[in-house]
C-alpha cells in the first residue's frame, strides 16, 4: 500500500511534459516488443536488438530511416504491426490513448486533457477531445478511400493478385499519410518514377499528413459552413500562415531542386520528367521520406538545399517533425519587422503574440544546437563525408526518412544519436526542453534590469 501511495506521489510531482515522455518511452517499449515477436519475422531472419529498437523508434517518430530492409526482414504480420505503430506515431500517443479511453467509456479528466494538449501542441483545453475525435475519424475515412483506390489501381494496372494489390495499397496509404517513408520495394518509389498517377496520390497523402490536422479540420468546417450559410467564413491566422508557408516552401523547393541540378541530373530529361522529380522531392522533404530518385546522385548544393528543407519540416500538430513551417514563417516575419523598425509582428491585420515569437526563436536556436552537436559527434566517430552526415542528421530531426544510404553502416552510438534526434523532431524542441523543467510555482521576484551590448 505504501509503495502504491509512493508511486502516486512520484507521478504527481511530474509535469505534463514529463508524463508525456513516460508515455512515449512505454510506447517505444511496446513497439519494440511487437516487432520482436517471432511471427513478425520472415523464416530464418534475425536482426540485432539495436536495429530492432532503431526501427521501432523510427516508426513511432514516423521518420522512416531504417538500418534494415523492411520487405526482407518482416513477415506480413510484422508489417501489419509496423502500420499499427505508424498510426500511433502519426496521431500521437495521447490521441490513441484518448480513443481507447473513449471506446471503454472512460471520462477524459483534466490531467488527461492536459497531456493531450501537450502532445498535440495546443494552447487551450477547449474542444481538445472533440479535436482528437475529428482527427481520428478524418484519417480513417481518408485511409479507407485511398486503400480502395490504390488497391484497385495496383490490381488493374500492374496485374497484381487482388489480395497482394490491396495489401500494397494499404501499406502505401499508411506510410504516405503518416509521413513515415517506409516502403515494400526496397527502393522507395524509384520503381514508380514514371507512374505519375501513383505519385500524385502519394503527394496528396503526404500533404494531408504534413500540413497539420487543425488545418484539415478548419478546411472541413469551411466546406460544411459554405453549404449552410451565405456569410463569409473567417479562417484563423494559423490556417492562413500555415497553408501559405507550406505552399511557398513546396514551390520554392520544386524550383530550387530543378535549378541546382538542371545541368547534371535533369540535363537530358523531358520537362514533365524533371517537373515530377522536382515536385515529388520537394513535397517529400516536408516529412514524407519517400523518393522517386537516389538522392546521392544529386549535386552537393542540392543535397544541402534538401537538408535545409528537411530541417524546417512539416506543420505543427501534424504527422511531421522539424522546427515546423509556422516557426520558420514567424522568424522571417520577425526579421522583416525588425528591418522595418516595427516593434511588433503584424500579418493579415493581426498582431502575433510575443510569446510565439520567443518560442520560434528558442525552437530554431535549440534545433540548430541539437543538429550541430549531432553532426559533430557522428563526424568524430564515423568515416563518412560531412554532407552524408549532415543529410542523415537533418533527415532524422525533420522525421523525414530520406537517406544517402549510410544508415545501415552507422555504429551503435550514431544510431542512438539519430534515435534521440527523431524523438526530439517528433515531440518538438519546446516539449523536449520542458521535460527538464521542475514542477514548481513561478517566482514573482524581479531584479533590476541592465542593458547588454549585442551584435
Amino acid at each position: 500500500m505504501n509503495n502504491r501511495y509512493g508511486r502516486i506521489l512520484w507521478l504527481n510531482r511530474l509535469t505534463p511534459v514529463q508524463l508525456l515522455l513516460l508515455f512515449y518511452i512505454a510506447a517505444v517499449a511496446v513497439s519494440t516488443i511487437l516487432l520482436a515477436l517471432p511471427p513478425s519475422y520472415q523464416e530464418g531472419v534475425s536482426i540485432p536488438f539495436i536495429d530492432l529498437l532503431f526501427t521501432a523508434v523510427s516508426a513511432l517518430s514516423i521518420t522512416g530511416l531504417s538500418s534494415i530492409s523492411i520487405v526482407d526482414t518482416f513477415s506480413t504480420t510484422g508489417i501489419i504491426f509496423l502500420t499499427i505503430i505508424l498510426h500511433l506515431g502519426a496521431v500521437g500517443v495521447m490521441a490513441m490513448s484518448t480513443l481507447i479511453w473513449l471506446l471503454f467509456g472512460k471520462k477524459i479528466g483534466l490531467n488527461e486533457r492536459r497531456l493531450i494538449m501537450t502532445d498535440q501542441n495546443q494552447t487551450s483545453f477547449e474542444g481538445i477531445v472533440r479535436l482528437i475525435k475529428e482527427i481520428i475519424i478524418l484519417i480513417l475515412v481518408v485511409e479507407f478511400i485511398f486503400v480502395l483506390v490504390l488497391g484497385t489501381y495496383f490490381s488493374l494496372y500492374y496485374g497484381i493478385p487482388l489480395q497482394e494489390a490491396f495489401f500494397h495499397g494499404y501499406f502505401s496509404t499508411i506510410t504516405a499519410i503518416s509521413n513515415a517513408g517506409f516502403d515494400l520495394t526496397g527502393a522507395s518509389m524509384i520503381p514508380f518514377k514514371n507512374d505519375y498517377f501513383y505519385q500524385l496520390i502519394t503527394i496528396f497523402l503526404i500533404i494531408f499528413g504534413a500540413i497539420g490536422f487543425p488545418v484539415l479540420i478548419e478546411l472541413k468546417e469551411y466546406i460544411l459552413y459554405r453549404r449552410k450559410n451565405k456569410t463569409i467564413f473567417r479562417f484563423s491566422l494559423f490556417f492562413k500562415v500555415t497553408t501559405i508557408t507550406f505552399g511557398v516552401l513546396v514551390f520554392i523547393g520544386t524550383i530550387g531542386i530543378y535549378i541546382f541540378d538542371r545541368k547534371d541530373f535533369f540535363q537530358n530529361m523531358i520537362w514533365h520528367e524533371a517537373f515530377f522529380y522536382s515536385l515529388f522531392q520537394s513535397v517529400t522533404t516536408r516529412s514524407g521520406g519517400l523518393a522517386t530518385l537516389d538522392v546521392s546522385l544529386l549535386s552537393e548544393a542540392n543535397q544541402l538545399f534538401l537538408s535545409f528543407l528537411m530541417f524546417i519540416g512539416a506543420s505543427p500538430s501534424s504527422a511531421g517533425g522539424g522546427i515546423r513551417t509556422t516557426t520558420f514563417a514567424l522568424l522571417i516575419l520577425f526579421i522583416y519587422s525588425y528591418m522595418r523598425g516595427q516593434k511588433h509582428v503584424r500579418i493579415f491585420q493581426r498582431e502575433v503574440h510575443e510569446d510565439d515569437i520567443k518560442k520560434a526563436m528558442i525552437i530554431t536556436m535549440g534545433a540548430g544546437m541539437f543538429v550541430f552537436a549531432s553532426i559533430l559527434f557522428v563526424s568524430a566517430i564515423e568515416d563518412l563525408t560531412l554532407m552524408q552526415i549532415l543529410f542523415e542528421v537533418s533527415s532524422a530531426f525533420g522525421t523525414v526518412g530520406l537517406s544517402m544510404g549510410i544508415t545501415a553502416e552507422l555504429s551503435v552510438a550514431s544510431k542512438i544519436v539519430l534515435m534521440i534526434l527523431m524523438f526530439i523532431g517528433r515531440v518538438g524542441v519546446i516539449t523536449f526542453l520542458l521535460m527538464f523543467q521542475p514542477k514548481a510555482t513561478m517566482s514573482n521576484i524581479h531584479y533590476p534590469k541592465e542593458r547588454m551590448i549585442i551584435g
